[in-house]
């Protein structure tokens, strides 16, 4: 117990270190999941074994922080989260997301490098242990496009809130050059650049192994205040961006329990139904990346609404008898 108490005292200090504005103790609490009278006595108690805590106004309360960090004996990291770094980096590998695994490793480098020789011997057997029991599925599916001289001319015109040129093997008329604001990377089964078009208020998605010959170039491309990639990548339920509908399924007693345990979208309600079934209702757009999806329920789903979702299933499934029909025809 006073090995737990200590490591939730650490927890909270490497917080504190690591929140530049500092925190209350309404969100130290949050954070630590405890009563504010508890988070009290835990923050007395870092205090006295970090006594350059800060103490910053924020009327009408307080925040507190450690500046400077903590030192590199409280933040030797452990075989647990050197595996998951590994195992991210793999699966990334796997996926064909090579940009990214060559991050994850360069930071993995990094951090080995810097703790103590001591600190790396007792971690590499429980490390090596860890990364042969365990392992990551990797799902049927394209491989994501990542190239390195690509993601960097996005990231750099992000950051320098700059415009991005390139030559787009999309669209009506491919090869066309384009001049774009960037707002964001969405990553999936196939990577996005999400940007505006010079002229268009109205961001869309580019696929990021149709792009060619980018460049960024010296015009003003910051993304509006009030834009939200995250919102923007929930309004739909894959990457294709279309009109939002309100969706209802039914699904039957046999698929119910699954159902209860699914996240469909992050605007889902389940509703139980006294037969045994539930409802399920969400907000969406992106109806065939749906109807593709409720494929794999087979009979256990029935869709309520919208007609322009039920009209997309029944085409994808006529689409699908009309090749395996006439194979068994033959």
């Amino acid at each position: 117990m006073r090995h737990e108490k200590a490591a939730r005292l650490l927890e909270l200090a490497r917080r504190l270190a690591a929140s530049a504005e500092g925190l209350t103790l309404d969100e130290m609490a949050a954070a630590m999941q405890v009563s504010r009278r508890t988070v009290e006595r835990m923050r007395d108690a870092v205090r006295e074994a970090f006594p350059q805590m800060e103490e910053i106004p924020d009327p009408p309360t307080v925040r507190f922080r450690i500046p400077s960090g903590l030192d590199g004996i409280f933040q030797a990291p452990t075989a647990e989260e050197f595996a998951a770094l590994r195992a991210a980096a793999d699966h990334f590998r796997q996926s064909g997301a090579t940009a990214r695994a060559g991050a994850l490793g360069a930071l993995e480098s990094k951090v080995l490098s810097a703790i103590r020789s001591g600190v790396r011997r007792r971690l590499a057997p429980d490390m090596e242990a860890l990364l042969e029991a365990e392992t990551m599925a990797v799902h049927p599916g394209p491989r994501p496009f990542e190239d390195e001289a690509v993601l960097g001319a996005v990231r750099e015109a992000i950051v320098s809130l700059q415009r991005l040129r390139f030559l787009y093997d999309g669209g009506s008329t491919p090869g066309r050059e384009r001049e774009v604001t960037p707002y964001g990377l969405l990553f999936g089964r196939s990577n996005y650049l999400v940007a505006a078009e010079t002229g268009s208020g109205e961001p869309r998605n580019w696929r990021l192994d149709r792009v060619r010959d980018i460049r960024v170039v010296p015009l003003p491309g910051g993304r509006p205040a009030d834009f939200s990639l995250a919102a923007y990548a929930a309004r739909s339920f894959g990457i294709y961006q279309d009109a939002i509908e309100d969706v209802v399924l039914h699904i039957l007693p046999h698929g119910a329990e699954e159902a209860l345990g699914w996240r469909f979208h992050a605007t889902q309600t389940l509703e139980r139904q006294a037969d045994g079934s539930v409802i399920a209702r969400f907000r969406v757009a992106g109806m065939r990346e749906l109807a593709w999806h409720l494929f794999s329920w087979g009979d256990k789903v029935r869709i309520l609404a919208p007609e322009r979702l039920r009209a997309q299933m029944a085409e994808e499934l006529a689409a699908a008898v009309r090749a395996h029909g006439a194979h068994g025809a033959s």
